[in-house]
């Protein structure tokens, strides 16, 4: 972080100081005692469960040379040192984060869409790393409290900024964008994430399609060619626009081929010669991500194959396809999280997958959450389309008996437990050398405990 003074911080939340020592610079911030250091600005936010307030003595003993406060503690004049007192600590650190963007001489790449938004930043950042030094959205900081930390996590000398945008209700992206003023746009697909809140797909793709009315007209915003919403994402835009997809787009895919270990193809961009690449991910979703990555180094006119070393190098967040082997079964962890489309993509990409010496292809579902009155059709869909794809469906949880409804539509071999010991104990006594077993979930299903019991990573 570019080093503020107290003076500047108080400038830019529009607060009070109370204390006179203002002499001090702050160069981090964080909503949380235990990543705190010296020289760093503590942020006191509200909850329903929790009061940062309540943690003030300890944020200063955990070295915060500043506080920002809406109200202040009756040990204020023990603490030593500033506050700025602001009407709200969650507006400040968004008014503040706002202010420190037009500060820095950067170019923002902003994303945002139903799937793949983790997937494609990290592939973003690595294809921007073979010429700029960047900065990237860490861990899952992607909503109106994580984008101002991320902002504000921003170096001096970086020149490139790679943020995620998320949302589950409308009126959350054009916030976000306010305070990131992107310049650049990804939207990776328009699906059925949070449907529950927004009630349709057309109601998510008006509540996306907010980054691509946020960008200037010198913006351009990058979209993939199998959305079917791509028209009207484009048609809310007054910046240019890239088109990228398998076979079709200025940025496509050709030759592809599904590997054992990930994915190949030759990048095609107009106007360059072909570059090969190989991703460490299965599945045609996967490449898509690649693609728009790809867009964006077209955009900061880095050559194609810069491009492609970058996301040749590229390492995906935990819980995304990730692969291992256990006794000669290879497992495959996507277990971070799941919607009725990303799971729809993690099907297809085990039906792709090749098997070799009588290998079976299992997949084991739970929970899919914030679907709402859709919640026992998408998971029927989903346990039914596992089955038509001749995979094995194991489903766990009370809460994913539908999808063992719909799979054992199709095929008598599906089956279903309540427990994560029953389902990892079936697992260990049923799955053998050259088996491909992928995982899926939302986070409350906790299908990474299942896996982790099955199939211990040591």
């Amino acid at each position: 972080m570019k080093p503020l003074s107290i003076q500047e911080i108080v400038i830019a939340t529009g607060g009070e100081l109370v204390g006179t020592d203002t002499s001090r610079v702050i160069r981090a911030v964080s909503t949380d005692t235990r990543s705190l250091g010296e020289g760093s600005l503590f942020v006191a936010l509200r909850g329903d469960n929790f009061d940062g307030h309540k943690f003030v003595a300890q944020a200063v003993e955990n070295g915060a040379d500043c506080l920002l406060l809406d109200t202040l503690p009756d040990e204020i004049n023990g603490l030593g040192v500033p506050v700025v007192l602001v009407k709200n600590t969650l507006y400040g650190l968004q008014r503040l984060a706002k202010w420190y963007r037009n500060q820095l001489d950067i170019k923002v790449i902003a994303l945002t869409g139903s799937n793949g938004k983790t997937s494609t930043k990290d592939f973003t950042a690595s294809v921007l790393r073979k010429g700029f030094k960047v900065n990237a959205t860490k861990g899952n900081l992607n909503n109106h409290i994580g984008l101002p930390l991320s902002v504000l996590s921003t170096e001096e000398d970086d020149e490139v900024c790679v943020w995620e945008m998320g949302m589950n209700h409308a009126g959350e992206i054009a916030p976000l964008c306010n305070i990131a003023e992107p310049d650049v746009g990804i939207i990776t697909n328009i699906g059925t994430a949070h449907i529950e809140f927004l009630g349709s797909r057309e109601g998510i793709a008006e509540e996306k399609s907010s980054l691509a009315r946020a960008l200037p007209e010198n913006g351009t915003l990058i979209v993939t060619a199998g959305c079917d919403f791509v028209d009207y994402l484009i048609e809310r835009c007054v910046s240019k626009v890239i088109v990228t997809g398998n076979c079709r787009g200025a940025v496509r895919a050709e030759n592809l081929k599904i590997l054992d270990n990930g994915s190949a193809f030759d990048l095609c961009i107009d106007g360059q010669d072909p570059e090969p690449v190989e991703i460490s991910v299965s599945g045609k979703h996967m490449v898509n991500n690649a693609l728009l990555a790809a867009a964006a180094g077209v955009v900061m006119e880095m050559s194609a194959k810069d491009i492609a070393v970058g996301l040749n190098e590229a390492i995906l967040t935990s819980g995304r396809l990730r692969r291992y082997e256990c006794h000669g079964i290879t497992v495959i962890d996507d277990t971070y999280n799941a919607n009725p489309d990303s799971v729809a993509a993690a099907i297809e990409t085990l039906t792709d997958m090749p098997i070799h010496n009588g290998g079976r292809r299992i997949v084991v579902l739970g929970m899919m959450a914030e679907l709402g009155v859709h919640a026992d059709t998408e998971h029927f869909r989903v346990g039914k389309l596992a089955a038509e794809k001749d995979l094995q469906v194991v489903s766990v949880g009370p809460q994913a008996g539908k999808i063992h409804q719909g799979a054992r539509e199709v095929s008598e071999t599906a089956v279903q437990f309540d427990t994560t010991s029953q389902a990892a104990d079936w697992l260990k006594q049923f799955c053998q050398e050259g088996d491909r077993v992928l995982f899926k979930g939302s986070r409350m299903a906790g299908m990474e405990n299942v896996m982790n019991e099955a199939f211990p990573n040591t």
